[in-house]
């Protein structure tokens, strides 16, 4: 059993999010009960996930995307407050970290990828845009390929790009803000999500 806010204490201590101008609060955004012994992580605060934790018996949820998005609605109605209710009604604490956990050189977003990718000498370039190198060139086609089978889904490919792929940079999260930092740093293949 554990303190919740020393848990949400020791992940602001790794992910440092007062380091990121972010698109929602990080950290605790639903309070629950304030002794945790079963805490259940996801991708996305969903009904699933809760309704997941709720048969675990889970005392927090700890989620990449929580709740209250700048330029959202912030009238509390339909799935938010559904979602809220359930939370509020079963006393389980929402920590959520979104930029923090895409950037985190160990256990981020970007980090994991290039581990799953496979990709060598991974390192941030700029931004939230990472960079590295592959084994062997690759053809845009065979990287295609690779990134299907260790992601289990089809990528789309987007523009002429070069023959031989070797230097791959990626961005798990904003990638739309930072085509220009891959373009800028000559890479061979820009991945996005």
């Amino acid at each position: 059993m554990a303190n919740r806010d020393s848990i949400v204490r020791k992940i602001s201590e790794w992910l440092q999010p007062e380091n990121f101008q972010d698109y929602c609060p990080n950290g605790l955004q639903v309070e629950g009960k304030e002794e945790v012994r079963t805490l259940v992580t996801g991708v996305t605060a969903s009904q699933a996930l809760i309704d997941a934790a709720i048969e675990a018996d889970a005392d927090m949820i700890l989620v990449h995307h929580g709740y209250f998005w700048k330029g959202e609605d912030q009238r509390i109605r339909g799935m938010k407050r559904e979602r809220l209710k359930t939370l509020l009604q079963k006393d389980i604490n929402l920590a959520a970290y979104h930029l923090p956990l895409d950037d985190h050189p160990e256990y981020g977003n970007n980090r994991q990828l290039a581990n799953v990718l496979g990709i060598e000498n991974p390192k941030p370039l700029g931004g939230l845009v990472w960079e590295g190198e592959l084994s062997e060139p690759m053809t845009p086609e065979q990287f295609g390929r690779h990134i299907a089978a260790q992601l289990h889904r089809e990528p789309l490919l987007v523009g002429e790009g070069k023959s031989h792929i070797s230097r791959v940079g990626w961005c798990t999260g904003a990638a739309q803000g930072f085509i220009g930092t891959a373009l800028d740093a000559d890479l061979d293949a820009f991945i996005s999500g």
